[in-house]
């Protein structure tokens, strides 16, 4: 089954009301009171929608987190059975600081279609190519890197790949400036980061390296639309981290997850611009009016556009 069309323009609200309730707080160096407003914002519009919705992906479970919890049920108990991946505020020292680049991101499944990714760390690497075997979480840096050369027919100088500015990176990077490939390194926001893959005009090549486990489910859920290839590996620091997979009901905790794996049958996957970035521009309000950018996929329907919008506040 697909999820209904209708659903498109009531989810993209959903993100542009917690961008626009994030807004107020950029650049006010408190980024827990703009992800706050972010998260109730959401919260209230998820409430207003004719589902029965859950979320698979939140600000933590019901102990950490008293909204959008992991489990936590929304919409008014009538409609589709739809299971809910949120980050209400992608970017909060974005937010904080008026830097490019936060979102506020939501992906909607058919039930029981979106992996329950636990709080943790996830080795990813995606590309813009529906084939397997050309890049792989198992080959090397170099043997990625050459294969993509190869398939793409250019040499790794004419390559750039993304990835977090981290200290756990600096071998990979090492290894990426010695094939002299081009870097482009973020601060925060890894869900932008892999999507920035999908199409040519953002000039990367390749998407690789750790970061959260969540937010590599809410970009494969876009990623799925596009066609792109993404693998994704759950890294467990902790014994605590693994009982709790296990307790989700991740039997195998090496196991290395293709994005079908991650994300199956119809989805809709919504990005609103909180500040202007590579994938969006930002809210702008001019009176009682205000503009938003949101990129939005729908897989059944191969939507795949960012929707500029403007709307009284």
């Amino acid at each position: 089954m697909a999820i209904d069309k209708k659903f498109i323009n009531i989810f993209q609200n959903v993100c542009t009301k917690a961008a626009l309730a994030s807004h107020y707080f950029v650049g006010k160096k408190d980024k827990i009171a703009a992800d706050k407003a972010a998260v109730d914002a959401m919260r209230s519009e998820l409430n207003k929608i004719e589902m029965n919705g859950q979320v698979v992906i939140g600000e933590g479970e019901l102990d950490e987190a008293p909204m959008l919890y992991i489990g936590e049920k929304l919409g008014t108990k009538n409609g589709p059975e739809l299971d809910i991946a949120v980050d209400p505020l992608e970017g909060t020292n974005f937010a904080a600081n008026n830097l490019p680049g936060a979102l506020s991101v939501i992906a909607v499944s058919e039930k029981s279609n979106l992996f329950t990714a636990p709080e943790t760390y996830m080795d990813k690497i995606a590309i813009n190519a529906s084939e397997n075997e050309v890049v792989d979480l198992d080959f090397s840096i170099k043997k990625n890197i050459s294969n993509l050369a190869d398939y793409k027919n250019k040499k790794p100088d004419q390559l750039t790949a993304c990835l977090l500015d981290r200290p756990r990176h600096k071998k990979i990077i090492q290894e990426l400036m010695s094939m002299k490939v081009n870097l482009k390194l973020i601060k925060d926001g890894d869900v932008s980061g892999a999507l920035l893959v999908s199409q040519d005009k953002y000039n990367v090549d390749i998407f690789m390296g750790i970061g959260g486990g969540p937010e590599g489910v809410l970009a494969a859920s876009a990623l799925d639309t596009y066609e792109c290839f993404f693998q994704g590996k759950f890294l467990f620091d902790t014994e605590n981290d693994k009982i709790r997979a296990k307790q989700m009901g991740i039997k195998d905790l090496n196991k290395k997850y293709q994005l079908n794996e991650i994300v199956s049958g119809d989805s809709i996957f919504c990005a609103t611009g909180i500040t202007s970035g590579d994938l969006v521009s930002g809210i702008e309000i001019t009176g009682n009016e205000f503009v938003s950018e949101t990129l939005i996929t729908h897989k059944s329907s191969s939507l795949k556009k960012v929707i500029k919008i403007k709307q009284k506040i």
